[in-house]
Parts: C-alpha cells; structure tokens; sequence
C-alpha cells in the first residue's frame, strides 16, 4: 500500500459520504429513507453513469486495483457488519416474545405465505435470471425467502412519524415483524450454510443446522443474561460512558460473527443475533443505543449502500419486467401474508390493512440478503438489481399507505376528555412507575367500577412491553380495559422532571395518562395522533411553565384551536 492507495481512499470515502449524506438530507425532508439517496450516489459513481459520462476520470477516482478496491471493501464490510448488529440492538426480542399468542400467528403467517406466493413462479423463470449455479430449486427458494423479509427500521420510522409507534397496534406490528426477522434470518442463514458447500454429507448439513439453532437459542436466553451480568460489572467498575458499552456491544458482534463462520454460516447472521443479545439488557440506556444508531448510520452504512452502485451496472441490468414481477411478488406477498395474519388474530379489517401495509417495505434487509444470494452465485445481476429496485420502491410506499388508512379514522377533540380536574400540575413521583400509580390513584373515581390496582397493574404492564416515552420530554402511559365505556385522559406535569430513559436523553415533565375501552380500537389512536400534534415545540415550553391547571389547559386548547384552522 503506498501514499497514493490512501489519497485515493480518502478522496473515495469523501465523495462518498459527503453526496449521500447530502442527498440522504433532501431524501429525509420529503419523508423519504436515506438508503435510496446512497443507493442513487452510488449508482452515479459507478460504471452506470459517471463510468459511460466520464469512464476515464472514473477509471481514476475508483480504479481496478486489488489493493484500492480491498481498501474501500473493507470499510464498506465493516458498515454493513455494524448495520447488523444496530438492526439486532433495535430488535427487542423480548417484548416480542410476550406478545407471541398474537404475533407468532401474524408472523407465521407472514412467512408462509410469501414464500408459496414467491416460490412457484420464481421456480419457472428463464434459466438466463439463475445465477452461476444454475440450482432453480435454490435459486427459486432464496428469492422466496428474500421475499418474506421486512425492513423492521423502514417500518418503525414510519409508525414514530405517523405517531402510531407507541399504540398497542404499533407493539403488535413491531413484535410480528421482530420475529419474522428472527426467524427468516435462521431460515437463510440455515439455507446458506447448506448451499454454500456443494460437496456437503448429510452429517454436515445436520451439523448447520442444528448448530445454528442452538447457537441462536443460547444467545437470546444465556447470552443475554451474561452480558447483562458484564454490562453491570462494567458499571460498577464506572467505565466511562457510553464507551464502555459500545465497546461490549462490539465485542458481543465480533464472537457472535467468529461463531457463525465456525458453523458455516455469514459472519452478517452472527452480527445480528449478537445486537438482538445486545440489545435484551435493561441495563443498556436508550441514549447509548441512539449515539450508536447515529454513528453506523451516520458515518459507515452509506458507504456499503454506495458501494453497491460502484460494482454493479444498473442500466446494463435494469430488465423492467423482472423489476416489475419481483415487486409485485414481494409487494402482494407480504401485504396478503400479513392482512390474513391480522384477521386470524381478530383485527378489525382497518387495522389489518395498516398492519399488511407496514410489512410491504423491503428496505434494507433485503439488499442485504440478497447480495450474499449473489455472492454465493444464486441468484443473477439482474436478478440482484430487480430486488433493490423493488426493496427501494417498497420502502417509499410504506408511509403514504399507512398515512392515506390513517386519514379513514376519525378523528376526536382529545381535549373533549381532559376536563380541568384531570390536570395534575405538580407529581411528586420520581420515577416512571411511582408516576404511573399516582396518576392511577388520582384517576381511580373517574374509573368507577373498576379497581384502581387492577388498572394500575395494566398500565405498567404495558409500560413494561415498551416505553410509552415519546421523548421531547413527553411520556404517555397507556392501556386498553374491559369495562370502560369511554376514554379517560389525564394530564400530569413533574416540575423537577423524570428520568425515563429517553433516547433524547431528557427528563420527561408532561405525562398523558391514557385509558381507552378495549372494544374501541381506534380510540388509543386517535388520543395519541391528537396529543402528539398538539404538543409542538413552543407549546410544550408554555405548558411547562403555566401557573395552574388552568393555565395549563388554555395552553393546550389554544393550541389545538390553532390546528383546527
């Protein structure tokens, strides 16, 4: 490696990640994911567009060289091994876990499904889309499962921007899509370490799949609990934060890769269940797992994403009917896979369209997995491009769907419920629970005939499957009872503030408590889309600082009258 391997390097990432990050920016602001901005960039740069533009000053800014291509490689291997582990942190096994009676049957079915809508027209395609092994049962049953999996982190940007993702229905479309995760990554992982060695006995094959399944179930019980042991020790020993934990979750990333390549399997699959390990700990904050989320996204995914577009020439690939029919295999797969779910479980038909339409983005996870379908010769170029195509026109779809069902539930005066004697302008809780029960307390003879224990019991028992924090200072504990006939909502303010472990990292000062009739699904909905837009920015700061109750709920209705107009 000389002087000029590294100029290159550094002008490469440069270009890069300051384009992506550029475009990813304009991307964000119209509601957009930034994966289809990387992608664009690295299109653009590659042997697309800028190659046939200008193929010599491109033949120079990104060479053929062993030694410049590694270099470049290696980073862009080392963002995506991260993005692996970032998706597993982000992936709360646990909570889905308790939600198993109903997600399991969603996502069960959301995994069944696409697969036979996929595989038997895949198995007939021209052998020209086969990739170099020339295997249709494979090829058509990698597609199949490529096609089953949903980009978890598309879907919950959705839900937090719909103001949706802390509802009961936003923790029953997260669990189901957590275990589908979980699940179509083991399918893979187990299909991949098969196919990978051609010359595999029977006993080897067994060997993979096993080993994977128990590597798999030791990480999520015993794996967890020890590195939750390690993190306290850490703690204990006051390693400074957040890199004591960062360097941790590395590490657990790092066996979990070293582990699944012992097996047999992508080093990608032991990232990920290493994060999903992570990620189980209570003693992991959520300011520690955003300042992680920040750095891969921010600095080292782009540079896998744009580097995807420099290898592979799209125009050359770009085959509009394969592009056509993989989306709508995907597209009708997931959405049919997860509304059959929804009804099997008892949704009503408008929250099973909203939980099919937040399983139609492929996103990320798709490209991902079908470029080690590439790599390992499964599946084509065209093939590769048609997926990222239909992954990329997915993603932007999720959020104008689910915002266009949303647009079809009514929506209610939220202050209707909050009369001035459900306003509690000074708790002396300090933390989230003791807050919860005294709220409770103070709601008991609005909840009449229902005992106050009992639902004081549901609210934390639902605080406990998912922070109801909604950062920014705000919280909203909530839960769903028989025997109430209507809404009850209540507003209660800490003036020295809460620490709720926000990923803000601020201290939470206004609560919303709010308890809806379990035959009236819509209603939870409805109280936190209403909320959610009424606290804005300044509004908030003025609540803060009102003098009474009173004052407190002229600030609130003054500002919802300024969205009514």
């Amino acid at each position: 490696m000389t002087e000029s391997h590294i100029l290159i390097f550094l002008l490469q990432i440069a270009v890069l990640l300051g384009c992506a990050r550029l475009l990813g920016e304009v991307f964000r602001r119209f509601g957009q994911p930034s994966i289809t901005a990387e992608i664009l960039v690295g299109i653009f740069f590659g042997p697309s567009i800028f190659g046939r533009m200008a193929p010599e000053l491109q033949a120079r800014l990104f060479p053929e060289d062993p030694i410049q291509v590694h270099m470049l490689g290696t980073v862009a291997w080392l963002g995506i091994l991260l993005f692996l582990l970032k998706a597993g942190l982000e992936t709360n096994f646990a909570t889905a876990w308790r939600q198993r009676n109903q997600a399991m049957t969603l996502s069960f079915s959301d995994l069944i499904i696409p697969m036979l809508i996929a595989f038997i027209p895949c198995y007939f395609l021209p052998e020209a889309y086969l990739g170099d092994e020339g295997n249709r049962m494979i090829f058509a049953l990698f597609v199949a499962v490529i096609m089953t999996i949903s980009a978890l982190p598309v879907t919950a940007r959705v839900l937090q921007d719909l103001k949706i993702y802390r509802t009961d229905l936003g923790l029953l479309i997260i669990s189901a899509l957590t275990i589908n995760d979980v699940a179509g990554w083991i399918v893979f992982a187990m299909i991949l370490g098969v196919v990978s060695d051609a010359g595999m006995s029977l006993g080897q094959m067994a060997f993979v799949l096993v080993a994977t399944l128990v590597y798999s179930t030791l990480s999520l019980t015993v794996g967890s609990h020890l590195f939750n042991r390690a993190l306290g020790f850490f703690k204990t020993r006051r390693v400074p934060e957040p890199a004591g934990s960062l360097t941790l979750v590395f590490i657990c990333g790092l066996i979990g890769g070293a582990i699944t390549t012992w097996i047999g399997i992508h080093a990608l699959f032991g990232f990920f269940i290493g994060g999903i390990m992570a990620g189980e700990s209570q003693q992991l904050s959520e300011r520690t797992r955003h300042v992680f989320d920040q750095m891969v996204q921010a600095l080292l995914v782009p540079i896998f994403f744009t580097s995807i577009g420099l290898h592979l020439d799209f125009l050359g690939n770009f085959d509009l009917l394969l592009v056509g029919f993989i989306f709508v295999i995907g597209f009708a797969g997931r959405y049919i896979g997860a509304y059959v779910g929804g009804r099997l479980i008892g949704q009503p038909s408008l929250h099973s369209r909203l939980i099919a339409d937040a399983h139609v983005p492929g996103g990320e996870m798709q490209i991902i997995i079908g470029m080690l379908a590439l790599e390992y010769g499964v599946i084509s170029e065209r093939v590769y491009v048609a997926i990222i195509f239909g992954a990329i026109a997915t993603s932007v779809l999720a959020g104008p769907l689910m915002g266009r069902l949303l647009h079809k539930i009514e929506k209610v005066d939220w202050l209707a419920f909050l009369p001035v004697d459900h306003v509690l302008p000074d708790l002396k809780s300090r933390n989230p629970e003791g807050l919860i029960r005294e709220m409770c307390q103070y709601a008991g003879p609005s909840l009449e005939p229902l005992d106050v224990e009992a639902v004081t019991e549901a609210v934390l028992t639902r605080e406990r499957q998912m922070s109801t924090a909604l950062e920014e200072r705000m919280a909203a504990p909530h839960a769903r009872l028989e025997g109430l006939s209507r809404p009850v909502v209540f507003f209660g303010r800490s003036l020295q503030g809460i620490d709720w472990n926000t990923a803000d990292d601020q201290l939470v000062r206004m609560v919303f408590l709010i308890l809806t009739p379990k035959d009236q699904p819509d209603a939870q909905i409805q109280l936190l889309q209403g909320i959610a837009k009424t606290l804005r920015a300044e509004v908030r700061t003025k609540v803060c600082e009102a003098a009474t109750r009173s004052d407190i709920l002229e600030q609130l209705r003054a500002a919802s009258n300024v969205l009514k107009k």
